[in-house]
Protein backbone atom coordinates (compact mmCIF):
# COMPACT_ATOMS: atom_id res chain seq x y z
CA UNK A 1 0.00 0.00 0.00
CA UNK A 2 1.16 3.77 -0.35
CA UNK A 3 2.35 5.72 2.18
CA UNK A 4 1.00 9.05 3.04
CA UNK A 5 2.78 12.07 4.49
CA UNK A 6 0.92 14.42 6.23
CA UNK A 7 2.99 17.66 7.56
CA UNK A 8 1.40 20.01 9.84
CA UNK A 9 2.76 23.91 10.68
CA UNK A 10 1.93 26.75 12.35
CA UNK A 11 3.69 29.36 10.19
CA UNK A 12 2.93 32.40 11.95
CA UNK A 13 2.10 34.79 9.37
CA UNK A 14 2.15 32.80 5.52
CA UNK A 15 3.82 35.94 4.30
CA UNK A 16 6.23 36.33 6.51
CA UNK A 17 7.84 32.54 6.87
CA UNK A 18 7.21 32.95 2.50
CA UNK A 19 10.24 35.57 3.30
CA UNK A 20 12.15 33.05 5.02
CA UNK A 21 12.00 30.34 2.18
CA UNK A 22 8.71 28.48 2.96
CA UNK A 23 8.61 27.25 -0.82
CA UNK A 24 12.17 26.23 -0.31
CA UNK A 25 10.81 23.71 2.21
CA UNK A 26 7.49 22.79 0.75
CA UNK A 27 9.33 20.98 -2.13
CA UNK A 28 11.84 19.85 0.10
CA UNK A 29 9.66 18.29 2.75
CA UNK A 30 7.57 16.06 -0.27
CA UNK A 31 4.64 15.57 2.05
CA UNK A 32 1.14 14.96 0.38
CA UNK A 33 -0.80 16.82 2.86
CA UNK A 34 -0.22 20.38 4.46
CA UNK A 35 -1.69 21.94 6.60
CA UNK A 36 -1.05 25.37 7.85
CA UNK A 37 -2.28 27.55 10.78
CA UNK A 38 -2.32 31.28 11.66
CA UNK A 39 -2.25 32.36 8.18
CA UNK A 40 -2.95 35.57 8.87
CA UNK A 41 -3.46 36.07 4.97
CA UNK A 42 -6.77 36.05 2.67
CA UNK A 43 -5.62 34.31 -0.45
CA UNK A 44 -6.12 37.51 -2.77
CA UNK A 45 -3.70 39.47 -0.76
CA UNK A 46 -0.68 36.15 -1.55
CA UNK A 47 1.03 35.90 -4.72
CA UNK A 48 0.44 33.13 -7.47
CA UNK A 49 2.90 30.87 -6.68
CA UNK A 50 2.46 31.36 -2.81
CA UNK A 51 -1.44 31.29 -3.31
CA UNK A 52 -1.28 28.14 -5.13
CA UNK A 53 2.23 26.42 -4.43
CA UNK A 54 3.45 23.61 -7.61
CA UNK A 55 1.83 20.41 -7.50
CA UNK A 56 -0.57 21.13 -4.86
CA UNK A 57 -4.35 21.94 -4.59
CA UNK A 58 -4.71 24.64 -1.91
CA UNK A 59 -7.55 25.25 0.09
CA UNK A 60 -7.85 28.60 2.36
CA UNK A 61 -9.62 29.50 5.48
CA UNK A 62 -9.07 33.08 6.48
CA UNK A 63 -10.76 34.79 9.46
CA UNK A 64 -12.85 37.56 9.01
CA UNK A 65 -10.61 39.71 11.17
CA UNK A 66 -7.59 40.83 8.55
CA UNK A 67 -4.08 39.65 9.66
CA UNK A 68 -5.52 37.32 12.36
CA UNK A 69 -5.49 33.56 12.43
CA UNK A 70 -6.91 31.76 9.51
CA UNK A 71 -5.82 27.94 8.24
CA UNK A 72 -4.93 26.41 4.56
CA UNK A 73 -4.98 22.70 2.98
CA UNK A 74 -2.78 22.01 0.37
CA UNK A 75 -2.93 18.25 -0.94
CA UNK A 76 -1.05 16.64 -3.82
CA UNK A 77 -4.72 14.41 -4.77
CA UNK A 78 -8.13 16.59 -4.78
CA UNK A 79 -10.04 15.94 -1.82
CA UNK A 80 -13.65 14.39 -2.44
CA UNK A 81 -15.20 17.50 -0.51
CA UNK A 82 -13.83 20.49 1.46
CA UNK A 83 -16.10 21.92 4.19
CA UNK A 84 -14.89 24.50 6.92
CA UNK A 85 -16.20 25.09 10.33
CA UNK A 86 -18.22 23.97 13.63
CA UNK A 87 -21.03 25.03 12.69
CA UNK A 88 -21.35 28.05 15.15
CA UNK A 89 -20.53 31.61 14.00
CA UNK A 90 -19.14 32.06 17.10
CA UNK A 91 -15.86 29.77 16.54
CA UNK A 92 -16.47 30.01 12.52
CA UNK A 93 -15.66 34.16 12.05
CA UNK A 94 -11.96 32.97 13.45
CA UNK A 95 -11.42 30.44 10.51
CA UNK A 96 -9.90 27.79 12.63
CA UNK A 97 -11.38 24.54 11.18
CA UNK A 98 -11.06 23.25 7.80
CA UNK A 99 -12.06 19.89 6.86
CA UNK A 100 -10.93 17.95 3.37
CA UNK A 101 -12.13 13.79 2.86
CA UNK A 102 -9.83 11.84 1.16
CA UNK A 103 -10.51 8.33 0.52
CA UNK A 104 -9.27 6.60 2.94
CA UNK A 105 -10.38 9.42 5.52
CA UNK A 106 -10.85 13.22 6.80
CA UNK A 107 -8.50 15.54 7.30
CA UNK A 108 -8.89 17.93 10.10
CA UNK A 109 -6.86 20.98 10.06
CA UNK A 110 -7.48 23.37 13.54
CA UNK A 111 -5.74 25.85 15.18
CA UNK A 112 -7.55 25.80 18.74
CA UNK A 113 -7.31 29.31 20.67
CA UNK A 114 -5.03 30.93 22.72
CA UNK A 115 -5.68 31.36 26.27
CA UNK A 116 -3.19 33.64 27.08
CA UNK A 117 -4.73 36.91 27.02
CA UNK A 118 -6.78 36.50 30.32
CA UNK A 119 -9.58 34.28 31.84
CA UNK A 120 -12.17 34.85 28.49
CA UNK A 121 -10.21 33.58 26.67
CA UNK A 122 -9.71 30.92 28.44
CA UNK A 123 -13.29 29.78 28.47
CA UNK A 124 -13.45 30.75 24.97
CA UNK A 125 -10.82 28.01 23.88
CA UNK A 126 -12.29 25.52 26.43
CA UNK A 127 -15.67 26.20 24.61
CA UNK A 128 -14.05 25.64 21.27
CA UNK A 129 -12.34 22.78 21.97
CA UNK A 130 -16.06 21.17 23.69
CA UNK A 131 -17.72 22.28 20.48
CA UNK A 132 -14.54 20.59 18.22
CA UNK A 133 -15.33 17.41 20.81
CA UNK A 134 -18.70 17.12 20.31
CA UNK A 135 -18.08 17.61 15.88
CA UNK A 136 -14.92 14.90 15.40
CA UNK A 137 -17.13 12.42 18.46
CA UNK A 138 -19.97 12.70 15.93
CA UNK A 139 -18.12 11.49 13.31
CA UNK A 140 -15.65 8.89 15.01
CA UNK A 141 -19.26 7.07 16.47
CA UNK A 142 -19.82 6.52 12.67
CA UNK A 143 -16.41 4.65 12.48
CA UNK A 144 -14.78 7.20 10.02
CA UNK A 145 -11.03 7.57 9.80
CA UNK A 146 -10.13 10.61 10.79
CA UNK A 147 -6.49 12.79 11.12
CA UNK A 148 -6.51 16.09 12.94
CA UNK A 149 -3.63 18.24 12.47
CA UNK A 150 -2.77 21.70 14.05
CA UNK A 151 -1.75 23.85 16.44
CA UNK A 152 -3.83 22.31 20.16
CA UNK A 153 -2.36 25.20 22.36
CA UNK A 154 -2.11 22.63 25.09
CA UNK A 155 0.66 20.64 26.77
CA UNK A 156 -1.02 17.72 27.32
CA UNK A 157 1.35 16.21 30.04
CA UNK A 158 4.55 17.22 31.84
CA UNK A 159 6.71 15.78 29.89
CA UNK A 160 5.30 17.86 26.94
CA UNK A 161 7.01 21.15 28.43
CA UNK A 162 10.31 22.10 29.74
CA UNK A 163 9.09 23.69 32.65
CA UNK A 164 5.98 21.78 34.14
CA UNK A 165 6.12 23.00 37.72
CA UNK A 166 6.10 26.86 36.75
CA UNK A 167 3.41 26.94 34.21
CA UNK A 168 0.61 24.95 36.44
CA UNK A 169 -0.98 28.56 36.50
CA UNK A 170 -0.30 29.06 32.77
CA UNK A 171 -2.75 28.82 29.58
CA UNK A 172 -1.62 25.97 28.02
CA UNK A 173 -0.71 23.53 30.86
CA UNK A 174 -4.28 24.35 32.95
CA UNK A 175 -5.54 21.61 34.42
CA UNK A 176 -9.42 22.63 32.45
CA UNK A 177 -7.03 22.95 29.18
CA UNK A 178 -5.35 19.92 29.42
CA UNK A 179 -9.13 17.81 30.95
CA UNK A 180 -10.32 19.09 27.57
CA UNK A 181 -7.50 17.68 25.54
CA UNK A 182 -8.13 14.08 27.43
CA UNK A 183 -11.60 14.03 26.49
CA UNK A 184 -10.83 15.32 23.05
CA UNK A 185 -8.49 11.89 22.62
CA UNK A 186 -11.19 9.71 24.86
CA UNK A 187 -13.47 10.48 21.93
CA UNK A 188 -11.46 8.08 19.69
CA UNK A 189 -7.91 9.88 18.97
CA UNK A 190 -4.42 8.95 19.26
CA UNK A 191 -1.45 11.29 19.74
CA UNK A 192 0.50 9.85 17.18
CA UNK A 193 3.69 11.22 18.33
CA UNK A 194 3.15 9.76 21.86
CA UNK A 195 2.15 6.42 20.32
CA UNK A 196 5.72 6.04 18.57
CA UNK A 197 7.85 7.76 21.17
CA UNK A 198 5.77 7.35 24.67
CA UNK A 199 9.20 8.91 26.55
CA UNK A 200 10.96 11.26 23.82
CA UNK A 201 11.37 15.01 25.46
CA UNK A 202 11.15 17.59 22.61
CA UNK A 203 9.24 20.22 21.43
CA UNK A 204 7.16 21.93 18.56
CA UNK A 205 7.07 26.25 19.72
CA UNK A 206 9.40 27.97 21.61
CA UNK A 207 8.44 31.47 22.96
CA UNK A 208 10.17 34.02 21.21
CA UNK A 209 11.55 36.15 23.92
CA UNK A 210 14.90 35.38 26.13
CA UNK A 211 16.40 32.64 23.55
CA UNK A 212 14.08 29.86 24.59
CA UNK A 213 14.79 27.98 21.29
CA UNK A 214 18.33 28.17 21.29
CA UNK A 215 18.36 26.99 24.88
CA UNK A 216 15.30 24.29 24.05
CA UNK A 217 12.91 25.86 26.70
CA UNK A 218 9.51 24.85 24.53
CA UNK A 219 6.65 22.97 24.55
CA UNK A 220 4.56 20.48 22.49
CA UNK A 221 1.61 22.09 21.58
CA UNK A 222 1.46 21.08 17.72
CA UNK A 223 -0.14 17.86 17.01
CA UNK A 224 -1.48 14.54 14.57
CA UNK A 225 -3.97 12.77 16.30
CA UNK A 226 -5.14 9.77 14.44
CA UNK A 227 -8.33 7.67 14.98
CA UNK A 228 -7.61 4.53 16.90
CA UNK A 229 -8.52 2.51 13.51
CA UNK A 230 -5.06 4.01 11.59
CA UNK A 231 -3.16 4.02 14.98
CA UNK A 232 -1.85 0.87 13.60
CA UNK A 233 -0.93 2.21 10.18
CA UNK A 234 0.93 4.69 11.62
CA UNK A 235 4.57 4.65 10.08
CA UNK A 236 6.69 7.52 11.20
CA UNK A 237 5.82 10.28 13.65
CA UNK A 238 8.17 13.40 13.80
CA UNK A 239 8.68 17.23 15.30
CA UNK A 240 11.18 18.78 12.95
CA UNK A 241 12.73 20.96 14.89
CA UNK A 242 15.32 22.06 12.60
CA UNK A 243 12.93 23.85 10.07
CA UNK A 244 13.02 27.36 11.57
CA UNK A 245 10.66 30.44 10.01
CA UNK A 246 8.12 30.56 13.10
CA UNK A 247 8.24 30.62 16.30
CA UNK A 248 6.56 26.64 15.54
CA UNK A 249 8.40 23.64 13.96
CA UNK A 250 6.31 21.32 11.79
CA UNK A 251 5.28 18.26 12.83
CA UNK A 252 4.53 15.31 10.72
CA UNK A 253 3.24 11.45 10.24
CA UNK A 254 3.42 8.95 7.89
CA UNK A 255 0.63 6.64 7.07
CA UNK A 256 0.57 3.02 5.36
CA UNK A 257 -2.73 4.46 3.26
Amino acid sequence: MPLTRITSWNVNGIRSVARKGLLEWLARCSADIVAFQEIKAAPEQLPAHLREPPGYYAYWLPAQRPGYSGVATLSRVQPEEVRSGLGDPVFDSEGRVLITRFPAFTLYNVYVPSGTSGPERVAHKLAFTERLSAVLGAELATGAPLVVVGDLNTAHEAIDLARPRENQHTSGFLPEERAALSALLARGLVDSFRYLHPDTVTYSWWTPRAGARQRNIGWRIDYVLVSTSLAPRLRAAEIHTDVEGSDHCPVSVVLDI
